[in-house]
């Protein structure tokens, strides 16, 4: 696989609960971040006095952030409501010729900035909120 676009990094909300996906209007960064937390469980016994972790034993978790140019469309419209409604809607993170990771998200921050003499931005940050999928491309 060969350098990619950052525009095709893509984060889609689904509109209505019925996996009616569409890409969030203005955004022009994204980044996607996944973790999973360690268990110690060194010990004196453990060999060499090295630590060791307990596989498949902490919690995971993705996060997902991005910002762009306020445009006042349909997808900022669902994006406030998720916000207030404190709802856990299904999002899309479309990775260029690698796969799609899709599962509930919860929108932790939004931002709204801008200046005198320049365009509306905003910022969101989100949560996983449950299991994803991974599915390649």
């Amino acid at each position: 696989m060969g350098a990619q676009n950052g525009k095709d990094l893509l984060i889609k909300v689904d509109l209505d609960g019925a996996g009616a996906f569409q890409t969030v209007a203005g955004l022009r960064a994204t980044r996607l971040s996944f973790n999973a937390e360690s268990v110690d469980v060194t010990s004196l016994e453990s060999s060499g006095g090295w630590r060791q972790l307990l596989g498949g034993a902490g919690v995971k978790s993705a996060s997902i952030s991005g910002s762009g140019v306020f445009r006042d469309d349909a997808t900022d419209e669902r994006a406030r409501q998720i916000f207030f409604d404190g709802e856990t809607p299904a999002f899309q993170v479309i990775i260029p010729d690698f796969g799609v990771v899709e599962g509930p998200f919860q929108i932790t921050s939004i931002e709204y900035a801008g200046s005198y003499n320049g365009e509306a931005t905003y910022e969101l940050s989100m949560a996983s909120a449950g299991q994803l999928s991974f599915t390649a491309l």
